[in-house]
């Protein structure tokens, strides 16, 4: 069920830059990469658009933000929906890896309206985040607070570390 509910711009171009990762980017265009972002309906609820300040930058792993992990699930509000992108780094028993991880956040706390019109969203801002190879629907802290759930979607058992700390 489509809500006509429309993504931004700025939301597209967001996605793009984490999407696309530049070899020869320089230590301060590192240092802006997004490291996750959230992204919310606007007030009117016509538009997906980013939640202002909620956001992990590359520059600031190891200066504000220790466990990127653990910050970003402190960002999710616990009585409301919202959609998010995580640029996980983990290693699997072969090699390292990044991905981009599509996070739809509906707690059980969030309002009924709220969920049903994130829900009925969501197909609109996926269509628009082409080349996700992993989605994961979150509906509690329960399920985020272990970051085993999130190594398990990235690659099952194969995966030894996730941000750096072991699995």
């Amino acid at each position: 069920m489509a809500s006509g509910v429309k993504v931004t711009d700025e939301v597209i171009a967001v996605f793009n830059d984490m999407k696309v990762r530049k070899a020869q980017a320089n230590e301060d265009e590192k240092r802006k990469r997004k490291k996750a972002i959230l992204f919310c309906l606007s007030k009117d609820l016509k538009n997906i658009v980013l939640d202002d300040g909620k956001e992990i930058l590359q520059g600031d792993l190891g200066n504000t933000v220790q466990d990127p992990y653990q910050h970003f699930v402190k960002m999710l509000p616990p009585d409301d929906c919202r959609y998010a992108l995580y640029d996980a780094t983990y290693e699997t028993k072969e090699t390292k890896k990044e991905d981009l991880v599509f996070i739809f956040w509906a707690p059980d706390s969030a309002p009924l309206k709220s969920k049903m019109i994130y829900a009925s969203s969501k197909d609109a801002i996926k269509r628009k985040f082409e080349g996700i190879k992993h989605e994961w629907q979150v509906n509690g802290l329960e399920d985020l607070k272990d970051r085993h759930t999130l190594a398990e979607k990235l690659g099952g058992s194969s995966v030894v570390s996730l941000e750096g700390a072991p699995i």
